[in-house]
């Protein structure tokens, strides 16, 4: 019987290959090159790649055979998700190998930032002698605020706090608990920006977060104050950023990560590269020899396990392995409505009941608490959530969660729903089903309202006091602006109550329209869900 083919598309290291062992026909090809690639892809079962190759639904045609694509890092921007999805082929990462080298690399721009190194270090290569010139300032006692306390953010906070810095947070689903944990106090995003000495950003790169660090923020930092950007390109305002540092209203900025990269001539981020308080590298938060050998290391394992078909705990679409087919459906209806259920918070999340009703009740569900837990996280913090981390990932933000597991379901034949109590003292609950034949994912439920609503990519949820009139208000102000309704589920328990009106629009919401239609219906919650496929 042949060994299955593992194709090697970009250089990875020697231990990745030992890693994969003897029962694997292992091939090379340069990934960069669109023919020869096709031409290797079509005998493989599985393909390793780093970030040049780019594995597109084009690719994929050229794959009939191929059931794994491994990222031997954090990101997947080269690797088409859903295609992979939609043609059964599993995507895997390396989803914690680059976790130490990021929160190193954001420590060595803040203490460059604080002692212009490079600046210096250019200026005595160049044959000069200006020790005034580059008067730093001291860590000690100053103030770091990191906006997003996951993984990465709490690593450097751990080694800032040896230099005896004061380290404040800005995260929202992290819990007063956690942060007491780490030594680290929690504020509003408003308060930290106007208290810190150094800012740095450890944040998903989602619609929300894009831009979240701009104009107004830098106009209420203090003028001594430097940010620092080791996470996503776009998380700080590239324009205002170059702004705000011509005007003096910040001290200077360090950067890994740009919106275009390599920066391109004439954009935001090459007008960067041009200022002296600035200091850049070229996204190496994982170019550690330490991180590439892990992430080669990891995926090698992975590979072996989807091809050997266990379950794989790194899959980034699909669970894989042992899970009996009638559940498989379930797990990305699951994973969406964790998406939804993040998107309705409005604080953190301390406890979570994951409750499965209905003929899935005789079958192991154990991976749904895995996949509820991955939609909520996988819009909260920085680093790539998977089936394997994502438990880890709730304890650090002390959320208790439990799988209950009930035959009964009166109303549908299978009922999947998300019940959390929030920091905030709130309860939220979502719910869910597969429906029909076509097992189309649905929202049925609302924090106890009726709805049936199938899950699309843009949802606008609303709350608001039931009386005439209000769908009219809405939908000329949608209209409009050109947004169009798709579809509108509107909920009560009784006239002249709470209602509850789920949208779904073709398009993303401008976050002043939505304002404004909640301040024009004077709603008690307008949130935009922007769900993601998986």
């Amino acid at each position: 019987m042949p060994k299955p083919v593992v194709l090697i598309a970009e250089v990875l290291s020697p231990a990745t290959i030992e890693a994969l062992g003897p029962d694997f026909d292992v091939r090379q090809v340069d990934g960069t090159d669109r023919e020869a690639l096709f031409s290797a892809l079509t005998d493989a079962d599985a393909v390793l790649v780093r970030s040049a190759t780019k594995v597109d639904a084009e690719a994929l045609e050229h794959a009939p055979k191929l059931k794994v694509i491994a990222r031997a890092g954090v990101g997947l921007d080269n690797v088409d998700i859903p295609a992979a999805t939609k043609a059964g082929v599993m995507v895997v990462n390396a989803p914690t190998s680059n976790i130490i080298s990021a929160a190193e690399l954001t420590c060595a721009h803040i203490i460059s930032l604080a002692r212009h190194v490079p600046a210096a270090h250019a200026s005595l290569a160049a044959g000069q002698w200006k020790r005034s010139a580059y008067t730093g300032t001291e860590l000690f006692e100053k103030t770091l605020g990191i906006v997003g306390l996951g993984r990465i953010g709490a690593l450097v906070a751990a080694r800032m706090q040896s230099f005896g810095m004061k380290v404040v947070a800005y995260d929202p689903y992290v819990t007063t608990a956690r942060a007491q944990q780490l030594g680290v106090e929690l504020r509003t995003l408003d308060e930290l920006v106007a208290e810190v000495d150094f800012l740095t950003i450890h944040m998903p790169k989602t619609p929300e977060t894009t831009g979240m660090i701009g104009a107004a923020q830098f106009a209420a930092m203090k003028p001594s104050a430097y940010v620092v950007n080791v996470a996503r390109g776009g998380l700080i305002d590239e324009v205002a950023l170059r702004e705000a540092l011509v005007a003096g209203e910040i001290a200077g900025a360090g950067l890994d990560v740009f919106t275009s990269e390599p920066p391109a001539e004439g954009g935001s981020a090459r007008e960067l590269l041009e200022l002296p308080n600035v200091i850049v590298t070229p996204h190496l938060g994982a170019s550690t020899d330490e991180a590439q050998e892990k992430a080669g290391i990891s995926v090698a394992r992975s590979v072996k396990l989807a091809l050997e078909g266990d379950l794989v705990p790194d899959a980034v679409n699909v669970a894989g392995g042992v899970i009996d087919p009638f559940v498989r459906p379930g797990i990305a209806l699951v994973e969406k409505l964790g998406q939804v259920f993040s998107g309705l918070a409005g604080s953190a999340v301390t406890t979570l009941d994951i409750e499965v009703r209905g003929e899935l009740a005789d079958y192991d569900v154990s991976v749904y608490k895995l996949a509820a837990l991955k939609g909520i996280l996988s819009n909260v913090v920085s680093e790539n959530v998977s089936y394997v981390n994502a438990p880890l990932f709730a304890e650090q933000r002390g959320i208790e969660a439990r799988l209950i597991v009930e035959k009964d379901s009166p109303e549908y034949r299978n009922l999947t729903t998300l019940r959390g109590a929030l920091a905030d003292g709130t309860v939220l609950t979502v719910a869910g089903t597969l429906a029909g034949t076509r097992m189309v994912q649905k929202i049925v439920g609302i924090n106890g309202h009726d709805i049936e609503v199938p899950i699309e990519t843009n949802h606008i949820v609303m709350q608001y006091l039931d009386r005439p009139g209000i769908v009219a208000v809405y939908g000329q102000k949608f209209g409009d602006a050109g947004i169009n309704i798709a579809g509108m589920q509107v909920a009560r328990r009784a006239a002249g109550g709470e209602a509850l009106t789920v949208l779904t629009v073709d398009s993303r919401v401008p976050d002043e329209l939505l304002a404004e239609v909640g301040v024009a219906i004077e709603a008690s919650v307008v949130k935009q869900i922007e769900v993601a496929e998986v």
